[in-house]
């Protein structure tokens, strides 16, 4: 049996605890302002307050302050005026990027297709986004859209424009007041989950140890996987592309999967934990029905409207059956 740190051990009643436990309500303003004291210093452990967050998700009016936190905009060892500092700093470096932008803008038209080529996408991508709610008030500014993936895309030489960000920085500008806000925030939000919906970088790694994790776990699974529904799984990509944000039925939803990756808990990678539990939503049909790789991909597809919470648990249930067995090495470094 895999020897587990007592980190992981603490991990596993935690994962436990919020499969059998009855949700509680999510952290509020008056909870999470409980978390620091007078001087704005955090006063209880980061671990307590992942946990909860893990547990229990957060109130949409403390999402965007604790989300500052949980990427790594703000340091969890910060007081109160020096996060005011840095706000200052982010919104001044933001405007410089801004300005240095300008400046080379004519120089990219100019000499780099590629430019071109990314800025023709984001443009068509934008404008497929449905600016509305349901009473059909505008609900994103589709230019001050644009002005960021531009922006992310010139300055961010590791992750590139791919198709499905402008829907992920969609939500960062949902969530966010100020420009400045969703452009760091997107940023960092990347690095936190270590690129892991970048294609060139995190996706083809998911993807792997998604093989690997159905051959260890469920090998009737993964047999039927090898043959008929030969690269079924590599299909898969959009789930991490987009961190599953077409799979749920709203963008709470969304931001309450994306706050538990951002929490490290209760493992590192717990994205992959998540395709793994979908993939046992259609795992009885895809037997039974003998379904190809087109079958199954159909089946997967299909999967919508998903309630966050539900799925969070299946894939804590996941963990918590992982860590009782004699994890090979790949997996072990992967997730523990």
């Amino acid at each position: 049996m895999t020897t587990l740190s007592p980190e992981n051990s603490l991990s596993a009643r935690w994962s436990a605890s919020f499969i059998l436990a009855k949700r509680k309500p999510p952290i509020d303003k008056t909870e999470w302002d409980g978390f620091f004291d007078e001087n704005g210093l955090l006063a209880k452990s980061r671990d307590l307050i992942c946990v909860n967050i893990l547990e229990r998700g957060l109130h949409p009016f403390v999402r965007t302050e604790a989300w500052k936190f949980l990427t790594g905009y703000y340091s969890w060892q910060s007081s109160q005026d020096e996060r005011l500092t840095v706000d200052s700093m982010r919104r001044k470096n933001y405007e410089a990027l801004c300005e240095m932008y300008k400046k080379i803008q004519p120089l990219l038209e100019n000499l780099h297709r590629d430019f071109m080529e990314t800025r023709n996408s984001i443009a068509y991508d934008i404008q497929k986004l449905y600016d509305k709610d349901h009473l059909g008030n505008v609900i994103i500014d589709k230019k001050r859209l644009e002005k960021i993936l531009l922006l992310s895309y010139v300055c961010n030489t590791q992750a590139e424009y791919q198709q499905g960000f402008h829907e992920m920085v969609m939500l960062f500008q949902l969530m966010a007041e100020h420009d400045h806000e969703t452009f760091w925030l997107f940023q960092f939000f990347l690095q936190k989950t270590e690129h892991s919906c970048v294609i060139k970088i995190g996706v083809g790694k998911n993807l792997d140890m998604l093989n690997t994790l159905i051959n260890f776990l469920d090998p009737v699974f993964a047999e039927h996987l090898r043959g008929k529904g030969a690269g079924a799984v590599q299909s898969l990509f959009p789930w991490f592309c987009l961190c599953f944000q077409r799979a749920f039925k709203s963008f709470d939803d969304v931001w309450r999967l994306w706050e538990v990756l951002l929490t490290g808990k209760p493992c590192r990678n717990f994205q992959v934990l998540v395709a793994y539990s979908m993939l046992q939503m259609v795992r009885e049909q895809v037997l039974q029905e003998s379904l190809t790789s087109d079958g199954i991909l159909l089946a997967c597809n299909n999967l919508i409207d998903l309630d966050a919470d539900v799925l969070i648990s299946a894939a804590c249930l996941v963990y918590a059956e992982l860590i009782q067995k004699d994890v090979p090495q790949p997996l072990k470094d992967f997730f523990l």
